[in-house]
């Protein structure tokens, strides 16, 4: 089991801190640089280990940077406090752009991502609770991680705790069955705590996601289970931190945020090869030089 870093933790906590009381335009744009350095500690991991998931990592850090910078209540140093903010990873295979984000909060220090997915680390392909302080449930089978949401964020209702809980999910996941009666459920019960987050790049493994079962109109889809629907750019600080605004009214929210597979990349950058493709270091040279810009 992985330890807190105290100090980073420390850094971390302070930097929410300042956030919380800067101007929007500070806020993302120190987002913005935090998001640029989870990338690169991204790349440096998935090519050490040979393996990995860098388009899609790429395409869900800038939401990861965002909730944990400058939304949810967190704090590495109580990763159990009852009253924290819960993050379901749904799309577990993503699970290097969290271990990133994690160790910059402090949740356990850095240098063990160079451990990722080596043998016996903790931090192997796809996240584990009982390993990894700040994952609350394993993941990876798509379209399990939703339902556990779900469930979480009934019991925090009926606790009483009024903590916040988020969700996300990759687009190819929706093909998903289960996510659909997981969003019957939360529409059913108001769970207006619970913010599912929908990480739209259009690109799922082998295809384009309309290509392999068409989910447009998507938004519809949502609002006719009764969730209150904000569309925004993924990448834009700006727009996530407004998209993960509490919800207003009784309704749980679904943030559609329209992202880009590989983004910070440009060979990257919307190509289906790079769900799981590992740079080579010719690759990954061009990559860190793009990422130092």
């Amino acid at each position: 089991m992985l330890t807190t870093d105290d100090a980073q933790a420390e850094h971390y906590l302070r930097l929410r801190r300042r956030l919380a009381d800067g101007d929007v335009a500070d806020v993302a744009a120190t987002l913005a640089e935090l998001a640029r350095q989870v990338r690169q500690a991204d790349l440096a991991m998935i090519r050490r280990a040979g393996l990995g998931h860098i388009g899609s990592d790429f395409s869900v850090i800038d939401i990861l940077v965002t909730l944990y910078g400058a939304v949810m209540s967190v704090d590495p140093r109580a990763p159990l406090a009852a009253d924290r903010d819960r993050l379901i990873l749904s799309k577990g295979h993503t699970a290097g752009a969290l271990y990133a984000v994690l160790a910059q909060c402090g949740f356990f220090a850095e240098s063990a991502l160079e451990t990722f997915a080596g043998p016996l680390s903790p931090l192997n392909g796809h996240p584990n609770r009982t390993k990894v302080p700040g994952v609350e449930t394993n993941t990876g089978p798509l379209g399990h991680g939703f339902p556990v949401a779900v469930g979480v964020a009934l019991a925090s209702r009926l606790s009483g705790s009024g903590h916040r809980t988020f969700v996300i999910l990759g687009d190819g996941e929706l093909q998903e069955g289960s996510n659909w009666e997981a969003a019957m459920t939360a529409g059913h019960h108001r769970l207006s705590a619970l913010t599912a987050v929908v990480d739209r790049n259009m690109l799922q493994q082998g295809a384009r996601t309309e290509e392999t079962k068409r989910l447009e109109p998507l938004a519809d889809k949502w609002i006719s289970f009764g969730w209150d629907v904000r569309e925004c750019d993924g990448h834009d600080h700006r727009e996530l931190l407004a998209a993960f605004a509490p919800a207003v009214g009784d309704r749980p929210v679904c943030v559609i945020a329209h992202t880009t597979k590989g983004k910070g990349v440009s060979f990257m950058e919307d190509r289906v090869e790079w769900h799981h493709k590992v740079p080579s270091q010719e690759q990954a040279t061009t990559a860190f030089e793009e990422l130092a810009r």
